[in-house]
């Protein structure tokens, strides 16, 4: 199976997965779905957030999603069990298109890794 096929396909069930499990049937978006990793990654799951810690959260999941890659390390977990990354490379300037892609790859093998899918 072609790369980009197993990638659409992982995509995909990871959508289904998620979008019955967090939004009633109806399909998560990229941002959603970051949000979700972002809220894990912290570990509040009961915990209603603000506009700007929901910006946070989606930074935490791009930091996490990103670290494999190598621009990205956990530097340290605050007092309220925030964590906080520190860069290790800048991110190369992609296309939208390129961009979606990476996430969607790292989103894919953070699943892998978690298990949540196979």
């Amino acid at each position: 199976m072609a790369r980009d096929e197993q990638l659409k396909e992982r995509w995909d069930l990871i959508t289904k997965k998620l979008s019955k499990q967090f939004a009633d049937g109806e399909t998560l978006d990229l941002d959603a779905i970051i949000y979700l990793i972002g809220v894990q990654e912290l570990g509040q799951l009961d915990k209603t957030f603000k506009k700007e810690q929901k910006l946070d959260l989606m930074h935490i999941a791009i930091c996490k999603l990103l670290v494999p890659y190598g621009y990205y390390e956990l530097d340290f977990v605050d007092d309220e069990g925030w964590p906080h990354y520190k860069t290790l490379e800048v991110l190369p300037h992609l296309k939208a298109g390129e961009q979606s892609v990476l996430m969607k790859e790292a989103i894919v093998n953070y699943f892998l890794e978690t298990e949540f899918i196979d």
